[in-house]
């Protein structure tokens, strides 16, 4: 017996599962392949310009600079080999294991005093009102004017060094933060009035969750911001352990040039290690239902 296009025998709905089933084996396929497109691309595409930046160091040593000038931009395989590689490799690694102590310790500081200051102004317009220009205030204030007070009360070591990274990395997480608390939806605030819930209710079920992918986008910000205001602790306090940013110092005044790159690279790369690291803990624990 043959069945019309469209339609089926009386209790025979073969032919319409079938069809869905393809359908939707089809738009499964193709979303697969769409993953895949998008994850080829986002790899390959650094790769990419990693290799452009290189090949234009490269072009810049040999054929740009005199070979008695080489010495201010080294070829990448000479920063590798003498600086990653070379004698001065422990004491790389030993600082850059001080300086990340230093960033992570000072960002978790700045984590929690920038919250709960969020938090605080959140709760009224009155306290957003007085408290919201300091915050300004520090991020708009030179850390260069502030170094002889920082001497002054915390000394020239590892706390220092914290107090520059906290006054560095706290605004983004301030900023961040309010602006996740009070962007809750006005029909959710509605809806918990309703049961009349108390203000912790209130902003541990609903203004914490819905601000929490603005929080980890300051702590984002911050944990790059951290891993800089180190460096410039180091700069500024050269005193105790040294840092990577002291390291960096000495081989400028030696003119230890593959070993001053090197460094450089070292500490730029633990920047981006620290925007990873939380970019990734933000997907964890928020999840993708934010991203578009």
């Amino acid at each position: 017996m043959t069945v019309p296009t469209g339609t089926t025998p009386a209790g025979d709905t073969t032919a319409v599962v079938d069809t869905g089933s393809t359908t939707e084996l089809a738009v499964a396929a193709a979303r697969k392949r769409r993953r895949r497109s998008r994850s080829f691309v986002s790899f390959a595409a650094p790769l990419v310009v990693l290799g452009i930046v290189i090949g234009l160091w490269y072009l810049v040593t040999y054929a740009i600079l005199d070979e008695g000038r080489r010495f201010l931009m080294p070829a990448p395989h000479r920063v590798v080999t003498d600086g990653l590689l070379g004698s001065a490799a422990p004491s790389m690694w030993e600082a850059l294991g001080r300086t990340t102590t230093v960033a992570l310790t000072g960002l978790a500081i700045a984590a929690v005093i920038g919250i709960v200051w969020a938090v605080v102004m959140s709760q009224s317009r009155m306290m957003e009102t007085a408290l919201f220009p300091y915050a300004v205030v520090l991020q708009c204030i030179p850390i260069l004017a502030l170094v002889p007070l920082v001497g002054f009360w915390f000394g020239f070591g590892f706390s220092a060094r914290v107090f520059v990274c906290v006054l560095i990395a706290l605004f983004p997480i301030v900023s961040n933060t309010l602006f996740g608390l009070r962007s809750v939806d006005r029909q959710m605030r509605d809806l918990f009035a309703l049961h009349h819930p108390s203000r912790l209710t209130v902003l541990r079920k609903l203004e914490f969750p819905a601000a929490m992918p603005a929080i980890f986008a300051g702590l984002r910000i911050s944990a790059g911001l951290s891993v800089v205001g180190a460096i410039v602790g180091d700069f500024f306090f050269k005193q105790g352990n040294p840092g990577i940013g002291i390291l960096i110092d000495n081989y400028r005044s030696r003119l230890q040039s593959e070993e001053l790159f090197a460094s450089i690279v070292l500490a730029s790369l633990l920047g981006v290690a620290v925007f990873w690291l939380f970019g990734r803990l933000g997907n964890r624990i928020v999840g993708r239902w934010y991203q578009r």
